[in-house]
């Protein structure tokens, strides 16, 4: 009971716009692998550099590279509308540390999976782990809110995460949608269901099913 006490322990309130500062360093980041592509390479996670060289910096790193303007576009777009309402709920400190144990517990999985799977070549990149993770907590901390799923359909946030959930899932099974980290999504959203379970308290499927 006291450790869990301890997990618990609440962070003092500060709000200092770390989700600017993420897409800022995000943005940077692009520009330079854009500048000197060889960048990319250095931090993306290659499971075969982080097992036999030692790469380990490239669970945080590759959160910060992305494939193309389109990848780098949506990631921030949807880092800025969800992300800084969540900020400002939860205080800098901790939408940080939800952001990065969701980014590296993802980039963690998905390494040891591919590295199994004999897919240690394959190089994995993008923010999209951290972003479902706090796509997850928004639904839980704002579950009456209503999102655009697909910029079309009007529907209640914890519905729409719970559409997205189904659709990595379905496409992680079928690999009808080859060259997307589905299992990185799925990992980065599982992640945070834990950390809110463990370091909050919040179960974000019983706030998804809830009786209204």
């Amino acid at each position: 009971m006291g450790s869990l006490s301890i997990l618990r322990r609440p962070l003092r309130y500060r709000y200092y716009n770390a989700t600017i500062g993420l897409i800022a360093l995000n943005v940077l980041v692009f520009a330079l692998t854009y500048a000197v592509p060889s960048v990319g390479g250095y931090l993306a996670l290659i499971p075969l550099y982080v097992v036999r060289a030692g790469a380990w910096w490239q669970v945080f790193s590759y959160m910060f590279v992305h494939g193309g303007f389109s990848h780098i576009l949506f990631n921030m777009l949807t880092l800025f509308l969800f992300g800084i309402q969540l900020e400002q709920r939860m205080g800098s400190s901790e939408y940080l540390i939800l952001y990065f144990f969701s980014g590296v517990g993802a980039g963690l999985l998905t390494l040891a999976v591919n590295w199994f799977a004999g897919m240690g070549r394959v190089p994995v990149v993008g923010a999209s782990g951290a972003i479902f993770g706090l796509l997850l907590a928004f639904a839980a901390f704002f579950p009456d809110s209503t999102m655009l799923l697909f910029g079309i359909l009007p529907m209640r946030t914890p519905v729409a995460v719970l559409v997205f959930v189904g659709l990595e899932l379905f496409f992680q099974f079928t690999n009808l949608q080859s060259g997307v980290a589905h299992l990185t999504h799925l990992a980065g959203a599982a992640f945070a269901a834990l950390y809110l379970s463990v370091r909050m308290g919040i179960n974000p499927f019983r706030v998804f099913f809830r009786r209204r």
